[in-house]
């Protein structure tokens, strides 16, 4: 009686829809699951139970007058056990997170956030519908993060037929007698290589003239304009542009000769106008021998990918699939804010049109083949299991067809990851994710999804 108290707490018929979220990640970011993936399932299975959890004690009130039957209403589970388990299972899939590298833990924890602020402040505000899908769809990408990331380290292969393995490089054999590459010489030249740069600039560095030297290659005609302009003007000298006159004097004839057409960079005619014409950001490190382009290519991400999704190793074909994911929770959790009582026409006709949308979108990849045909009828089994639910919602909106729509929006997610995953090259991956929907439709006749 207790273990069952326990499965509609945590309504455990609704689990099967959270694996198909990191499978799919891992399919957009073009890789074979790993165990990163099986780290980010884990983790993601944690957090949904942990929000459960939390769900049924923040509405512990609200529960006792609309749904008596609940666990905690109904006096099997305590509030403070249903708190504890929510912070433990939380804890547990950050932990699962964390081995998975820090990339992952980073969007678990904002997953974490997003869950607990849903359920204790956000959930009955306009900002609700926006959270959960927002918790969906950072659960896509830690799971293509936690693919990616780990697949780096162990030189992981991307699924076969998906567009990554088509365009993948051949691998470089070296032969074992190959002599080993020397090794850069100089504490900043390994420090480059250690970091990945070139070691070959600061070896150029190191035969480079004095500081002198280089301040001389500019401030000749500059500052020595400056002082000449003085003499013409009647006036002395400035301490500055007598000490630049002398440091050109000083300067070596080969590099004091150098002209327009020789030097790297413009000099100026006149003191005023020297700054304009310093050296800055990519310039200024080619200037002092630097590798400019790979300052560069560190700077910036992958093209359209904003730069904190690149700093934190989110894959770009991953934006997609989350996105699409989270808009379809959107919809779902609009529904549900009206199933208690019923009587909302447009939450389900909204979440049909956008079903429509979402199954037109998924249903048609770019790429050709296997991948695009099995995703074209994974999408139609989408449509299906979703529309139908709310089309019966919206032509009667009673409770109890409501609450089979959200139902039915819910199970509906196994097969939209599964064309996700198809679509993202790995139809092998979509099929297995469908393999869940027996298992969910027989444990949803003993424990409600909702």
């Amino acid at each position: 009686m207790r273990l069952r108290a326990w499965a509609e707490l945590l309504r455990v018929s609704a689990l099967f829809t959270v694996p198909g979220d990191a499978l799919a990640g891992a399919a957009s970011a073009g890789v074979r699951p790993n165990r990163g993936t099986a780290l980010a399932v884990g983790a993601s299975l944690c957090l949904y139970e942990a929000g459960m959890a939390l769900n049924d004690w923040a509405d512990r009130d609200e529960d006792a007058v609309e749904r008596p039957h609940r666990p905690i209403p109904s006096g099997r589970i305590t509030p403070n056990a249903a708190l504890t388990a929510a912070g433990a299972l939380t804890a547990t899939g950050l932990f699962l997170a964390s081995r998975a590298g820090r990339p992952t833990l980073a969007l678990s924890t904002a997953l974490a956030a997003t869950v607990w602020a849903y359920d204790l402040r956000l959930k009955h505000t306009a900002a609700g519908p926006v959270a959960m899908g927002a918790a969906r769809a950072l659960d896509v990408l830690m799971g293509a993060t936690a693919t990616l990331s780990t697949s780096r380290r162990t030189g992981g292969t991307p699924p076969a037929g998906s567009a990554a393995a088509r365009s993948r490089t051949p691998s470089v054999v070296v032969p074992r007698d190959a002599p080993a590459p020397s090794e850069p010489q100089g504490v900043p030249a390994r420090l480059s290589s250690w970091a990945g740069g070139p070691a070959e600039p600061f070896a150029s560095r190191r035969a480079a003239p004095p500081t002198h030297t280089r301040l001389a290659e500019l401030l000749p005609s500059a500052w020595t304009g400056g002082s000449a302009s003085a003499a013409r003007q009647g006036r002395t000298p400035t301490p500055l542009e007598t000490l630049a006159s002398k440091l050109a004097a000083s300067a070596p004839q080969p590099v004091a000769a150098a002209t327009a057409s020789t030097a790297r960079f413009p000099v100026p005619s006149a003191g005023r106008d020297l700054w304009a014409h310093v050296p800055r950001g990519r310039t200024a490190v080619a200037w002092a021998g630097g590798p400019a382009e790979a300052f560069a290519s560190r700077r910036a991400g992958p093209p359209g990918l904003p730069a904190w999704l690149a700093r934190a190793g989110v894959p770009r074909g991953a934006l997609l699939p989350a996105a699409l994911l989270g808009v379809h929770t959107l919809a779902v959790t609009t529904v549900s804010r009206r199933e208690v009582y019923g009587g909302s026409v447009g939450a389900p006709v909204a979440a049909l049109a956008v079903t429509g949308v979402l199954a037109g979108v998924v249903g048609r990849p770019r790429d050709p083949g296997v991948g695009a045909v099995v995703a074209g009828g994974l999408a139609a089994v989408y449509a299906g299991t979703a529309g139908r639910a709310f089309l019966h919602a919206a032509l009667n909106p009673s409770p109890q067809l409501t609450q089979r729509a959200v139902g039915g929006g819910i199970r509906a997610m196994i097969p939209f990851q599964a064309a996700l995953a198809a679509r993202g090259g790995a139809p092998g991956i979509g099929l297995a994710v469908m393999g869940l929907v027996p298992l969910a439709r027989k444990l949803a006749k003993r424990v409600s999804v909702t």
